[in-house]
């Protein structure tokens, strides 16, 4: 199921021009086809910093496991309402052979599901606290510590939360769309009751 996509407050870089300023500012080069760096690039030293801190946190030299990474991507995700952020992460997690049930879960009450261990409960209710409140709690911090070994991991859980949050705002802000053939909210196109679309940006 495809929806409209939003149009972007931010002219987008064509591809090639994309991809010269991607590599001036020293991303990956796979950054540069995706919508979102295609409208970051029009600042490349900020894309530069933004595409950094992202490059550490999606695997070079990152603690956090993939998967509970992933789980508190597609919560904060589904629950901004970020077509754009879930859409490009459910392909991860497949990638990751995550399962779907575990993935959908984070849709709903995700308490009830059995199949989470500690490590995804306590990365799940640390992502809630913080879109919630604002900061993770004391009482969630003590199940951190039982399943993140390392302070590394600890810090690494705070800024991946923060990062992933600030994604949905400047995803939702910029209005940046899918790329082009990307079907919207997979795997069914059901959408979060926050959802933001085309028809509901002028607020």
């Amino acid at each position: 199921m495809s929806t409209s996509q939003p149009t972007p407050r931010v002219p987008m870089l064509s591809k090639e021009e994309a991809a010269k300023r991607a590599e001036a500012a020293g991303l990956p080069k796979g950054f540069s086809g995706l919508s979102v760096f295609r409208l970051m690039l029009q600042h490349p030293v900020l894309a530069g910093k933004v595409g950094s801190l992202l490059t550490m946190l999606l695997g070079e030299g990152n603690k956090l496991d993939a998967r509970l990474r992933e789980l508190i991507i597609m919560r904060i995700g589904w629950t901004r309402g970020s077509n754009y952020e879930w859409t490009a992460h459910w392909g991860v997690c497949m990638n990751l052979d995550i399962p779907e049930a575990d993935v959908l879960a984070v849709q709903g009450n995700w308490k009830n599901y059995s199949a989470y261990s500690d490590a995804d409960r306590a990365v799940l209710q640390a992502t809630d606290d913080t879109l919630q409140n604002g900061a993770i709690s004391s009482s969630t911090w003590v199940q951190l510590e039982k399943v993140l070994a390392s302070p590394e991991e600890r810090i690494e859980i705070v800024i991946a939360i923060s990062n992933w949050n600030m994604f949905s705002q400047l995803l939702l802000s910029l209005q940046v769309p899918l790329e082009e053939g990307k079907e919207s909210w997979p795997p069914t196109g059901e959408m979060p009751p926050a959802a933001i679309t085309p028809k509901h940006l002028d607020m």
